[in-house]
């Protein structure tokens, strides 16, 4: 039964949990155009954090870290909570605290996120974001001239739920604050509660409604353009500039609905007993550094370094920054030391506390990067990202005790060499499944970075500077022993499993020119050639004709026997630049152009 002490703990507390919400778009974090009152209100009643930053990306990576207080991305991809982690929201209820989750986050009823939601005490969930499997309708849907080149059945999915929600009041994003706001409501008068309200939004697609939108007037005149697909920005600046007043919009819709939230704690004089957390899983990139989007490029401070907002009543902070170094994997700690709950020894993440009264430090530096891809480090002002040594990303292998991916099981084909591995710290003395995997091609592709955050906010100019990655490195080395990385990690980063990192490890200097050639742009169209059959020509086209098909062999061979490429025949040989640019770089394409030039 929950204690009535009221001496002992204090009583509520509520997450407001956004997706993909850019902190560059925030008053708060100083932004001047967009119209977001409520976010300014939260920072004068909350600590505003200016060097908060996610860990295990993208989503479910992410909420995993949120519940266990510990990084995931070392160990596997995106998958759901295994039988030995653990759950905030569990603990909270074994402790006599009621969690109630109501969302509109599909990935939580999908095969590789079907354990989070069942963690809390009540939950309710609203269907219809971004292809959610939702509404059956066999008929085509009414879908405007539009830009997408990856016409999928996702895609045509979200057409169809969007005949659904045409009023603000039926939208997901609505429902789900509703059903939050009914429960403050319902239980503001009793203690011992937990209320996470999070939405989809601003995730893309950047869908919202008309009285959003006119808060944003601007000339665009091209095709539908509200989700961009995560690849290279080869549209013009209009279209660019049209995407970020129309994730603007849906940014505008979810102020209101936080200012809804904290209407409720004014009416109900919530604010000298209940915590409030407002924060986000990670942003996005809306034409910064040439790119749309997330998880194909290295990750960039627009969608790693995240708001976060905490009122603590017991500190009564307000209208105050904070400059120490915190990362998601706190805030698990954080709402069990508010509620009086022991946390685990496996979290590694720290109640903030003290830092939420005086900024008071929780960590030297912190690890950040997707399954597969870069591993990242940042002390708060330089930036660390490292690629891996060789270009075949090995080796690579999945732990796990719930063999699935994002919307399917694992194949048996990929089960098949799997094999029972000892346990790790945090494993609970549980064996686990081995699986061979495949990381991103991509971090060998754009190579290692260093950015100093303090003299290129933009991170526009990689740094060269030998001692300072050779700190960075052991920083990173420290934190991946620190959370028992396996030591296939650290063969496929170039990094020693004991020791200190030294010289010969340095990866920055080696890999400039494949940075280089990552970070330019693709060359300009009126700067190729052109022909009867170009850059322009879908590749069905060209791989009807043979002497096409020769020429593509002789500039790039194994191109077209790339399994990806083989999918792709209604693209265009710059569209396939801009959506796998570790297949087809800007060197690779102007061979191209030259060589279908020469096709009579």
């Amino acid at each position: 039964m929950p204690s009535t002490d009221r001496s002992r703990r204090p009583k509520r507390a509520i997450l407001v949990f956004f997706d993909t919400l850019n902190r560059r778009f925030l008053p708060p974090y100083g932004n001047d155009w967009v119209h977001a009152p409520n976010f300014r209100r939260l920072a004068e009643r909350s600590a505003t954090f200016d060097n908060c930053y996610a860990g295990s990306m993208p989503c479910v990576p992410a909420r995993r870290e949120m519940q266990t207080g510990r990084y995931n991305f070392l160990h596997r991809s995106w998958g759901p909570l295994e039988p030995f982690d653990d759950s905030m929201p569990q603990l909270l209820g074994e402790h006599g605290i009621h969690s109630h989750l109501a969302t509109d986050h599909q990935h939580y009823f999908e095969d590789g996120g079907a354990t989070y939601h069942t963690r809390y005490s009540t939950w309710e969930f609203f269907r219809g974001q971004e292809g959610d499997p939702w509404k059956g309708r066999l008929a085509a849907p009414d879908i405007p001239e539009a830009v997408r080149l990856q016409r999928n059945e996702l895609w045509r999915q979200d057409w169809v739920n969007r005949g659904y929600f045409e009023r603000e009041e039926d939208h997901p994003q609505t429902r789900t604050f509703e059903a939050g706001l009914d429960f403050i409501e319902t239980n503001h008068t009793q203690d011992d509660w937990f209320l996470q309200i999070e939405t989809f939004d601003p995730h893309e697609p950047f869908f919202t409604y008309e009285q959003y939108k006119n808060l944003y007037p601007h000339p665009y005149d091209g095709p539908h353009l509200d989700w961009p697909e995560y690849k290279r920005t080869t549209e013009r600046p209009q279209a660019v500039e049209h995407v970020r007043y129309e994730y603007a919009a849906l940014l505008s819709m979810c102020d209101r609905s936080l200012g809804r939230v904290l209407d409720a704690m004014d009416t109900h004089r919530m604010w000298d007993d209940t915590m409030l957390i407002v924060g986000t899983d990670h942003g996005f990139l809306l034409g910064e550094h040439g790119w749309w989007g997330k998880n194909v490029q290295p990750w960039y401070d627009e969608n790693i370094h995240t708001p976060l907002f905490i009122w603590d009543p017991r500190t009564g902070v307000r209208d105050e920054h904070r400059d120490s170094l915190v990362q998601t994997i706190d805030l698990a700690p954080t709402l069990l030391e508010y509620f009086g709950v022991e946390r685990p020894a496996d979290m590694q993440g720290a109640p903030l506390r003290e830092t939420t009264a005086s900024d008071a430090p929780v960590r030297e530096a912190a690890l950040f990067g997707s399954f597969g891809g870069h591993i990242n480090v940042t002390d708060g002002r330089y930036v660390y990202m490292r690629a891996c040594v060789s270009e075949d990303n090995a080796p690579l292998y999945e732990y796990t005790l719930m063999p699935t991916h994002m919307r399917a099981r694992f194949a048996p084909a990929e089960l098949r060499d799997a094999e029972l591995a000892a346990p790790f710290t945090f494993t609970k003395d549980c064996p686990v499944l081995r699986v061979p995997a495949h990381g991103q091609r991509n971090a060998h592709h754009h190579g290692s970075l260093l950015f100093d955050l303090e003299a290129d906010p933009r991170q526009e100019h990689p740094l060269l500077d030998d001692e300072l990655e050779l700190r960075m490195a052991g920083l990173m080395v420290q934190l991946m022993r620190s959370n028992d990385a396996p030591a296939e990690q650290f063969r496929r980063m170039g990094l020693p499993a004991e020791g200190e990192a030294g010289r010969e490890h340095l990866l920055v200097r080696r890999q400039r020119e494949s940075a280089e050639r990552a970070a330019a742009a693709l060359p300009a169209e009126d700067e190729l050639p052109q022909g009867r059959i170009d850059l322009h020509s879908p590749l069905s086209a060209i791989l009807a004709e043979p002497a096409a098909t020769a020429a593509i062999e002789g500039a790039v061979p194994g191109l077209l026997s790339n399994p990806r490429v083989a999918t792709l025949g209604h693209v265009t040989l710059r569209e396939l630049a801009a959506l796998a640019p570790a297949v087809l770089d800007g060197p690779r394409l102007r061979a191209l152009a030259e060589a279908l030039a020469a096709v009579p």
